[in-house]
């Protein structure tokens, strides 16, 4: 060949390898939310649904094609499906990158540099995802094992905020399923559990700081005879694990994994005391958070307070402060708390509302905590009914908005009289804020307050021998705007008082007729939000020792999705 002619040709090859090197390595995205969800089928194959919405980072190349692992290669190619922003698919082949996986093209689709884009994978059937777990009571189990899809390090960037459901198959009692405790996971590691609206047990973990590089793993366990004993597979024997360097391989990864759980597993128990506590004042039913679409608007202060999991005791003083309003009650003592439920009720009442004045109707404080119980267990159900297909998070937004412009209408009042006329107005959605007493003491110390003429219904102190409202400052009143009907002066008092009076109801449910708040709320949260069962063995591997993972990355009753993505 001439010389030249193959100097030539060198130099274009030169020229090509370099620019292959650079294009693989201008892939640079985030992905900002992660939202994956794990279901068991009724004949034993896995249901995988990815939602992941990306940002290419300025100056990247395209996001042209996305790949994502799969457990096992024995998937139905005819059960996937794929889009980006609500529009198919249809270019989605077996991964040259990672195996077993699939990528997916996006075509004219491609997410270009500084553009964001939301890609849905639903992959119907996957095949070998279960194996023997350990029996509890007797009852054979299946387990498996799951790590979502994660990208190369050195594409994405920055925290995703990732959410993990693991759907067990229809059939699971309340005290059936078990978990096992995540790995690497930087959340906690004790999962929300619950039922959907198909009535099938669900395991769901949440963190925002979560990332799209690490490898999560997460697991659970059932009772066998909910699928087929075909889809079970039996756990690989331990003696083949030195049969082969990759075999060997295999071993040290899950001795480092056992080593692993052992520090998870202390570092629980050190916690464990915090953990259960913090946990009995999280009474909101978990199937509120995996997310719908839009606002539910129409809720109530009170209903938008279990949505934002106010506290109990909060709760409580803004249902008294709303009876109290209406006319519907009459607080008679602060300590013990003590109320005079209006012989006939005004209409309009909400059913909460109602059965906080049937549990003051009782007489042992006891009778009246459990009716309490009971009330706010109706109500934190009735707020997820009325969530149901909508989204908890823009619903917060929609409402602590509301709570936002409340206390700007209160502290853009010109005159004292006007400023506590609009509080009354706004008093519920202002103790939305989770600084409520704080802010009131802050609104109100430099001022006169005159108070609500339904205030004496609320605070003895402001009651008169006659039954109707009684100045309680000898100084008197300013009348601009501030008169009542009849021509006498509303009451008034210095406005550090009034917060305090304000305050007063909240103790005199959290340090009173409550008792201590954390077991208060958790016997609720027993109910509403029960803890949990892990396995019996959750720090260690289920089914078996020996390792025999489709990515050789877990152990028996694994099934796990190996890195993909960022070509």
């Amino acid at each position: 060949m001439n010389p030249r002619r193959l100097s030539v040709l060198l130099l274009v090859l030169l020229l090509l390898f370099n620019f292959q090197s650079v294009s693989a390595q201008t892939y640079s995205f985030q992905v900002q939310t992660s939202d994956v969800r794990f279901y068991v089928n009724e004949d034993g194959t896995a249901r995988i649904e990815y939602t992941l919405d990306f940002y290419n980072n300025p100056g990247a190349d395209p996001i042209d094609y996305v790949d994502i692992g799969l457990p096992t290669s024995d998937y139905d190619s005819s059960s996937i499906q794929a889009d980006l922003g609500g529009q198919a698919l249809s270019d989605i082949e077996p991964s040259p990158y990672v195996s077993p996986g699939i990528a997916i093209g996006l075509g004219d689709r491609a997410i270009p540099a500084g553009q964001n884009g939301q890609l849905h994978v639903v992959i119907g059937s996957v095949r070998g995802v279960l194996y023997q777990g350990e029996a509890v009571d007797d009852v054979p189990y299946a387990s498996f094992r799951f790590s979502p899809n994660w990208f190369g390090a050195e594409y994405v960037q920055g925290n995703t905020d990732t959410s993990i459901t693991l759907f067990l198959p229809p059939g699971v009692e309340s005290e059936q399923p078990r978990y096992f405790p995540p790995s690497n996971w930087p959340g906690d590691t004790a999962p929300e559990a619950g039922y959907d609206e198909q009535g099938r047990a669900y395991y769901y973990w949440h963190s925002s700081d979560a990332n799209a590089h690490t490898q999560y793993e997460f697991g659970a366990a059932f009772p066998a005879s909910l699928v087929p004993a075909s889809a079970i597979a039996a756990p690989p024997s331990a003696a083949v694990s030195t049969s082969s360097g990759s075999d060997i391989s295999d071993f040290a990864c899950c001795a480092g994994i056992f080593v692993l759980f052992g520090g998870i597993f202390a570092a629980i128990i050190y916690f464990s005391n915090q953990a259960n506590r913090k946990r009995k004042l999280q009474y909101l039913p978990p199937k509120i958070s995996i997310e719908g679409h839009g606002i539910k608007r129409g809720l109530t202060a009170v209903e938008a307070a279990i949505l934002m999991e106010q506290p109990i005791d909060k709760v409580l003083t803004m249902v008294l402060f709303s009876v109290a309003k209406k006319g519907a009650a009459t607080v008679i003592t602060r300590d013990p708390l003590k109320l005079e439920v209006a012989p006939t009720l005004p209409e309009g009442l909400q059913p909460y509302e109602n059965q906080f004045l049937d549990a003051f109707k009782k007489d042992k404080s006891k009778a009246q905590q459990e009716a309490l119980q009971d009330m706010m267990i109706d109500l934190v159900r009735s707020v997820g009914q009325k969530m149901k297909g909508f989204s908890r998070k823009e619903t917060i937004d929609y409402y602590q908005d509301i709570q936002r412009r409340a206390w700007e209408q209160v502290q853009a009042a010109d005159t004292p009289d006007v400023k506590m006329q609009r509080f009354d107005e706004y008093l519920d959605w202002t103790m939305l804020d989770r600084q409520f007493e704080t802010r009131t003491r802050d609104v109100f110390r430099p001022t006169t307050v005159f108070v609500p003429t339904w205030w004496w219904r609320y605070d003895p102190t402001f009651r008169s021998a006659g039954g109707g409202v009684a100045p309680v400052s000898t100084t008197p009143a300013q009348t601009s705007g501030g008169s009542s009907g009849g021509g006498h002066s509303l009451p008034h008092l210095p406005g550090a008082d009034f917060a305090a009076s304000v305050a007063g109801g909240i103790q005199s449910f959290s340090g009173g007729l409550l008792g201590d708040i954390t077991s208060f709320t958790g016997k609720i949260t027993n109910t509403t939000n029960p803890p949990p069962k892990p396995s019996p063995s959750s720090h260690s591997r289920s089914g078996g020792s020996g390792c025999a993972c489709a990515c050789a990355c877990a152990c028996a009753g694994c099934a796990c999705a190996c890195a993909g993505g960022g070509r």
